[in-house]
């Protein structure tokens, strides 16, 4: 029976496949194991290049292991490369060397794309290339596939996050992407740990779903017959500690929001969360100082990126600017003034979309996201969003229609939201019955009342400061990338149609 999978391989791959599937099926009638349970392998390729002298100088016999990537034959010599998680080095298959029985197995049974065992001494060639003298080897896997680079490559962008193994394969410049991403988490890890903070984890299965604005997905546990939704942020649990005597809590993990996908956007994405008991929001920011530039330093080495071929400067201090005053600076809109009905029909004729049941600070936030966030380069902190942007945030003192609240803007991308938490349980409850109201008049998006969360307050929390980040907006930022789709492993894609 056909395999299925032929149907999504072009045409003119259909043999090369069928041919390679012959030569696994001659290696086990020839009694080779084609795929192993073990590998002896005494050297990464990288350890055996830094430590190339004093390997060769021993005249030791040294095995490595890898995936083929290139194959020169001329006549009785045979050149491949090979390619370790670490490193890339040249292997010399020399008929005499060898002997024309298990020369001949080579070039009869291997293809590029195989994993190989090699075994031999180093030694450098007339042009001072690094190579092994194979005097032995074993198939580690046999690839039935061909890599697509000599065939049909990766034919367009999409491609690449579909089959991001191939990505990984081919560019250099991608996986060192995903092995920054790993140092800026670990660097973010360290710093918080170094400061105080305990990490905890919390549960991504809730019954209520809050701490953001966001549409949720939904799904059923059949164990309890209860209806669950994937959380759309780590807070309300994480506040909870703060309750229970935590003062500095911290969570790195995956959060998932049903909503639009663009460069800025993808249904589940890495979000580091932290609270910190008796703080505010500017005590905060200046922890969002020392925090960035203790990342910069331990993984650049500077405080400068190159971000869409120009510099971001991330020296502190950093601008404060008023969101109000930003507002009126760049649309001549007074927000303190302005009624909710007619900031709407401002923003339209803008061209800008409203949703059924969003208030004034929902539109002037489309506003600004719209008109304003794209121009801003260097980092800024945005600060005091108009009540009811942030409903688990508190208003300043002086001015409740104004919140103690910092957005984290550079580069265009919005990288943080924090602010100075509510702790006070009636007046939480009110906005939550605020939120509930505009649900009920089509902003899907509003926060819904966690009853839970209501009574934990009341036995009382300490006043905090409450901080978020998306990770890969960070890291999509530091490396240069245009989309998140380029820092994610695996981001979310439409399902390819078969032809």
């Amino acid at each position: 029976m056909e395999n299925p999978l032929i149907l999504k391989i072009m045409p003119q791959l259909e043999e090369i496949r069928k041919n390679r599937i012959k030569k696994l099926e001659m290696m086990q009638r020839a009694g080779i194991s084609v795929y192993p349970l073990h590998t002896k392998r005494t050297h990464l390729i990288m350890d055996a290049l830094k430590s190339f002298s004093t390997i060769q100088r021993s005249k030791k016999e040294i095995i490595l292991t890898g995936r083929i990537r290139s194959l020169r034959g001329h006549g009785g010599a045979t050149f491949i490369d090979i390619e370790d998680g670490t490193g890339k080095i040249q292997l010399f298959f020399k008929k005499d060397h060898l002997g024309p029985k298990k020369y001949q197995q080579f070039l009869k049974y291997f293809d590029i794309g195989d994993f190989v065992e090699v075994r031999g001494i180093l030694f450098k060639t007339k042009k001072k290339e690094k190579t092994l003298l194979v005097s032995g080897f074993n198939i580690l896997a046999k690839s039935i596939l061909p890599l697509p680079e000599k065939w049909h490559g990766l034919k367009d962008v999409e491609e690449r996050f579909r089959k991001r193994y191939l990505d990984l394969i081919f560019s250099k410049e991608v996986k060192e992407k995903f092995i920054l991403r790993n140092k800026i988490i670990q660097e973010l890890r360290n710093f918080l740990i170094n400061q105080g903070f305990l990490e905890v984890e919390t549960p991504v299965l809730q019954s209520i779903y809050g701490g953001a604005k966001a549409k949720p997905f939904k799904t059923h546990l059949n164990a309890l017959d209860m209806n669950l939704f994937l959380r759309i942020a780590p807070e309300l649990y994480l506040k909870e500690l703060l309750v229970g005597g935590f003062e500095k809590v911290f969570e790195i993990g995956r959060i998932f929001r049903n909503e639009g996908m663009d460069r800025f956007h993808n249904p589940e994405f890495t979000s580091l969360e932290f609270y910190w008991a008796y703080a505010d929001y500017k005590e905060l920011m200046k922890l969002c100082e020392k925090m960035f530039a203790y990342i910069l330093k331990q993984v650049f080495g500077t405080l400068k990126i190159k971000y869409q071929d120009k510099t971001i400067d991330f020296k502190t201090p950093w601008k404060r600017v008023d969101f109000y005053q930003l507002i009126k600076k760049e649309t001549k809109i007074n927000l303190e003034e302005i009624h909710p009905d007619a900031l709407k029909k401002k923003a339209e004729a803008m061209g800008i979309k409203i949703e059924k049941g969003q208030g004034l600070a929902e539109i002037a936030d489309e506003i600004y996201k719209k008109i304003i966030r794209p121009k801003i380069w260097e980092p800024t902190f945005i600060i005091h969003h108009p009540y009811g942007a942030f409903p688990l945030a508190k208003s300043l003192p002086k001015d409740n229609q104004k919140l103690a609240n910092f957005q984290l803007v550079a580069g265009n991308w919005e990288l943080v939201n924090a602010f100075s938490e509510l702790n006070n349980p009636l007046k939480q409850r009110e906005i939550f019955k605020e939120q509930e109201k505009m649900y009920k008049q089509g902003y899907e998006e509003a926060q819904k009342t966690d009853e839970g969360f209501l009574e934990a307050l009341e036995y009382g929390m300490p006043p905090a400061a409450g901080f978020g980040m998306g990770i890969d907006r960070l890291v999509a930022l530091l490396t240069n990338s245009h989309s998140l789709r380029e820092i994610i492993l695996f981001p979310t894609m439409r399902p390819k149609k078969n032809d």
